[in-house]
């Protein structure tokens, strides 16, 4: 199906068919969507856990509510926010070094992003980030027929330590749910474009 067409048929799925499972091909594709979306300053600072064993699922779910998606889906996903990496030297010389640039342009924009980096809530600047690969994430598993829930609803410490995660270098951002619904979709609900759009 188009984009659009998938757009339109999206929702949040909140059961999905516990028998149906996605192959480690589609699951791959959808980790390639989140892998080649865009970032500010191509910093990419997302790193996915993919949760498919069934006892991780169900350990995960008193950790995220007690919403029936964790343990009805095929695959989980956790998206994480590196902290670590982006704040590292090695890390921002070698991801501004790929740009091709002359040594001088490269040391302007590496000036320009620990200016910009020194101004932010590290925390949640890569958390919007993860968010960015997640739509991306949902949409392209929307176009090839997969359904998805992306998930707010968790105790976030919690989590992370059942992760083993040091939280000052890596947090969790959101959880994908993955599968197939068990029922069908509703009809989508949105705001109109007038309602949300100014025009200059």
């Amino acid at each position: 199906m188009s984009c659009f067409e998938a757009l339109e048929r999206r929702y949040a799925c909140k059961l999905f068919d516990p028998k149906h499972r996605l192959s480690k091909e589609q699951i791959d594709k959808i980790l390639e969507y989140g892998r080649l979306s865009p970032s500010s300053f191509g910093m990419e600072p997302w790193r996915f856990v993919v949760v498919e064993n069934q006892k991780h699922k169900e350990a995960l779910r008193p950790l995220c509510w007690g919403q029936p998606q964790i343990t009805t889906c095929s695959h989980l996903i956790l998206i994480l926010a590196d902290k670590a990496s982006v704040r590292n030297e090695e890390y921002i010389e070698a991801m501004f070094a790929r740009r091709g640039l002359d040594e001088k342009a490269t040391a302007g924009y590496i000036r320009r992003y620990k200016e910009f980096l020194a101004n932010q809530d590290v925390s949640c600047w890569t958390q919007k980030q993860c968010y960015i690969a997640a739509a991306n994430m949902i949409s392209g598993a929307a176009e090839d027929g997969i359904d998805s829930c992306p998930i707010e609803g968790f105790e976030k410490e919690r989590v992370e330590r059942y992760l083993g995660l040091d939280s000052a270098k890596l947090e969790i951002a959101l959880l994908i749910a993955f599968g197939k619904c068990a029922k069908e979709a509703p009809k989508k609900q949105r705001l109109p474009l007038e309602r949300l759009v100014r025009w200059l």
